[in-house]
């Protein structure tokens, strides 16, 4: 049955894209080329709408049963109607945010969806997150839905990463034997691919914040109910997955306080301008990016499946690795390369700066 569900999502989307691009430009929904952005002609950027109607007839078609589908349906609805608003008009980001915001609370107040407390590492004590169990869930929600948000800037960016991202949580949802979030996260995984026929380069058409802060909202509060246990490892598992947007949006962050700049100013320093920079394609830098969403997948399986030890010794490899890269293409910037500078020191001891 979910085979079929995902074929019909699939054409479904591929179907009616055709239909949101001619919608686009009716309505206004278009994007302009300007100095930040790589594009050099206007774009229909209401993609995103294509997903959801896709999502939205294979939850129709396959009726999943839960307690939580519901809340999650209306959720989408009022992400794509923000989305849907700043795609015809531009809203402003207090308004994008309050959009998030209400999204992000019916599913925690409607659904039940929290993260209420975890099982202490090396110990056999518990960690209650008590009244700030609703905070934590919103903000997870409303961070991950703006991360995924910030690495839309190429061509089928953000609909490979989310979804290699989306491939990750219902493969571990299968293994924590959770069927309805590998149900759900297989219908949106659908829509979307049917979706990047379209947006992969050269792109006929943008998701736009509908499609973007759509499967940010969908990841989030998928990967909170797929590794919903008391475990300390499932609370990071979710934040390896999606490894690419989360350390892109860090860094970006880091980058603006090193600069001095605001944290909501706009730059050219994310990671897929960095790797343009370096001289690869369009095409390729994408690619290179589906490579470290996939890394990160694999990394979190490999996590899920090893000993507490081992896994904060992977933790911290992967760190380090992220750390090396991140000073290597110029994430934060140019001269911001401290843990290269330490390493080698601790190599070329006798070598002095001159």
């Amino acid at each position: 049955m979910i085979y079929l569900t995902m074929l019909l999502c699939f054409i479904i989307s591929i179907l009616i894209t055709p239909v949101v691009i001619k919608l686009a430009f009716k309505i206004g929904a278009t994007d302009k080329p300007n100095q930040r952005k790589v594009h050099q002609k206007i774009m229909p950027r209401l993609g995103g709408l294509a997903i959801y109607i896709s999502f939205v007839l294979g939850v129709w078609f396959y009726q999943p049963q839960s307690p939580y589908i519901m809340s999650i349906l209306a959720g989408a609805t009022i992400i794509i109607i923000t989305g849907i608003l700043d795609d015809m008009f531009e809203i402003s980001a207090k308004l994008k945010l309050v959009g998030q915001l209400a999204a992000a609370g019916v599913v925690v107040f409607w659904g039940g969806v929290q993260v209420e407390f975890i099982n202490l590492p090396f110990s056999d004590g518990t960690l209650e997150f008590g009244f700030l169990s609703v905070p934590i869930t919103i903000l997870w929600i409303v961070g991950i839905t703006n991360a995924i948000n910030l690495i839309d800037g190429l061509d089928g960016l953000a609909a490979g990463v989310s979804s290699i991202a989306l491939i990750t949580i219902s493969g571990m949802a299968i293994l924590f034997g959770n069927p309805f979030v590998v149900i759900i996260a297989s219908i949106v995984l659908a829509s979307t691919l049917g979706f990047l026929v379209f947006n992969f380069h050269p792109a006929k058409i943008f998701m736009g914040d509908t499609g973007a802060l759509f499967l940010g909202f969908m990841i989030s509060v998928l990967s909170l109910l797929g590794f919903k246990t008391s475990a300390f490892i499932s609370l990071i598992l979710p934040i390896i997955i999606l490894g690419v947007p989360i350390s892109d949006t860090f860094f970006a962050i880091l980058r603006r306080i090193v600069n001095k700049k605001p944290l909501m100013a706009p730059d050219k320093s994310h990671l897929h301008h960095c790797l343009l920079g370096l001289g690869f394609t369009h095409r390729q830098t994408v690619l290179i990016i589906y490579a470290m969403a996939a890394f990160f997948g694999l990394v979190a399986v490999i996590l899920s499946q090893a000993k507490l030890l081992g896994s904060f010794a992977l933790i911290i490899a992967l760190l380090i690795v992220i750390e090396v890269i991140a000073e290597k293409i110029g994430l934060v910037g140019k001269n911001y390369r401290p843990l290269l500078k330490f390493i080698r020191s601790v190599r070329y001891p006798t070598v002095k700066n001159r």
